[in-house]
């Protein structure tokens, strides 16, 4: 292809697609390079192909009008509702938290609405509601093309995927834990070496019975049985070598040792292994290749929190790639991208650490186990849990000591019914003006139409917890708050930290 593309993506996993969906709402030209040549796979639905959202990713689907046709929800809950006995509020380790427990009035900028609450979806799902989306702004999707190569040239990249070139100003790598763009661009990933082996297998047992439902920790390790035949187990004894295929001989052979039982395996259906290797790229940009997701930081899928830290990668990065690209912020914006999501990230790693050394199968992780079940049993501990596991707690430093600043924006319902989520589709800045006030919406209205986008909201809200104004970045973490009448001169300074703003004349 001779075309310069503004961004090559690798990888049309969720977050490359994300990703190629934010840049390509901004007006960005996309192409994806995708390994496989199929999209379908049974990888991708029932038991290997599901997925939990929590807060973070549910609100950025929510917020680009994808959220629906992602959960297959009629219409989602607005709110927690408490009932007697246990809801499942997720676990750490296995160690299962009761959300019952959670007190919700520690997030009082959470408000009730469409994305209150964490939910499920299948992988298959959301690639294709993210395909469609896609597609439909106009990016190109390129299956069965493989980056053997790359070459940054300071101005744009060349690509190769077998016999084909590609060039672009950008390239990022969303090509998962094994990253072919990261390893050629030379990004370092330190961190941590496995621990233990996972299994995910479809099989069919004999005397099912012997098996403990849901989650059950053993002198050997951990299993999950879920369903008839649905399991998943954990086995520290590291001797699998994971290039060769999982037998029904082997994996026999490993459920027994683990559930210390005698069970059958008849049939071994479908099976793959995972490990708890996590490691951290030193940086996320060399030059004009970036990384995001799973090629940016890999961990345990104990949590189950590694697609939502991906979505917020893209989530974090579309807009501010966008911007560079169209030349209305200058690139030291992206060095932002490392500096709000390296952090997170980090934090998940040390998570997913955590949760295996209580996994140990010794006196030591035994010992923090049951530390950790008398705290999951109270309503600090469980609202802990949840703060950590839910994403209830993001918040970038920005440098401004309202604790609003840096955080996601509360879904505020306005007083003609109007929900912030259903404002956020076209990603933009967003300015709110409770008090719609004139001099606000005139100069939001100057602001040059060819700059990045900033849009006006001049309503009040049922909720507005003493401010007066707000603008919110186009990922929706605020990033300026005011508290008294909006002055021009502060929401101009803080505009321009991110992208440059020109007036128009009069």
């Amino acid at each position: 292809m001779d075309k310069t593309w503004d961004v090559i993506i690798a990888g049309a996993g969720p977050v490359g697609l994300f990703l190629a969906c934010e840049l390509a709402t901004a007006g960005v030209s996309v192409l994806v390079l995708e390994r496989e040549t199929q999209p379908e796979s049974p990888w991708k639905e029932g038991l290997f192909g599901r997925r939990g959202l929590y807060i973070p990713s549910v609100e950025a689907f929510y917020r680009r009008g994808m959220l629906q046709e992602i959960m297959g929800d009629e219409k989602r809950p607005m709110h927690f509702e408490n009932t007697q006995g246990f809801q499942f509020g997720g676990h750490f380790a296995g160690l299962v938290v009761n959300a019952n427990n959670i007190d919700f009035s520690r997030w009082p900028y959470h408000l009730p609405g469409p994305s209150f609450l964490p939910g499920p979806t299948s992988l298959g799902r959301l690639e294709t509601v993210l395909s469609k989306r896609a597609e439909t702004l106009g990016v190109k999707i390129l299956r069965g093309r493989e980056v053997s190569q790359l070459t940054d040239e300071g101005v744009s990249v060349q690509i190769w995927a077998g016999d084909e070139c590609f060039t672009a100003q950008w390239l990022v790598g969303c090509d998962g834990g094994r990253s072919t763009v990261r390893k050629a661009a030379g990004f370092e990933f330190v961190g941590t070496e496995a621990q233990f082996t996972g299994y995910i297998a479809m099989c069919d047992l004999d005397q099912p019975e012997l098996l403990q439902p849901r989650f059950t920790h053993t002198r050997s390790g951990m299993y999950i049985f879920s369903g008839p035949g649905h399991l998943h187990v954990i086995d520290f004894n590291r001797g699998f070598d994971r290039s060769q295929p999982i037998t029904r001989e082997h994996f026999q052979k490993i459920l027994r040792r683990v559930s210390d039982t005698n069970i059958v395996v008849k049939a071994l259906r479908q099976a793959s292994s995972f490990t708890d290797r996590a490691k951290q790229a030193t940086e996320y940009r060399k030059g004009r290749i970036l990384l995001a997701g799973d090629s940016a930081h890999i961990h345990s899928p104990l949590g189950a929190q590694g697609l939502s830290t991906g979505i917020s990668d893209a989530m974090n990065l579309g807009w501010k790639l966008a911007a560079t690209v169209k030349g209305v912020a200058s690139a030291a914006l992206l060095d932002t991208y490392y500096q709000e999501r390296h952090p997170e990230a980090a934090r998940v790693l040390e998570w997913t650490r955590a949760q295996v050394a209580i996994l140990r199968p010794d006196p030591y992780g035994q010992a923090i186990a049951d530390v950790m079940r008398d705290m999951i049993n109270t309503q600090e501990g469980a609202t802990y849990l949840a703060d950590r596991i839910w994403g209830l707690s993001l918040r970038y430093e920005l440098g401004d000591t309202h604790a609003l600043v840096g955080c996601s924006a509360p879904d505020f319902e306005f007083d003609d019914g109007l929900r912030l989520g259903a404002m956020l589709e076209e990603g933009c800045f967003l300015v709110i003006d409770f008090g719609s006030n004139s001099q606000v919406a005139e100069f939001v209205e100057s602001l040059n139409p060819q700059q990045f986008m900033v849009q006006y909201c001049g309503r009040s809200a049922k909720e507005k917890f003493g401010l007066k104004g707000l603008l919110l970045r186009p990922d929706g973490v605020v990033a300026w708050v005011s508290t008294d009448e909006i002055e021009i001169k502060g929401l101009q300074d803080a505009l321009s930290r991110w992208v440059s703003v020109t007036v128009m004349e009069a």
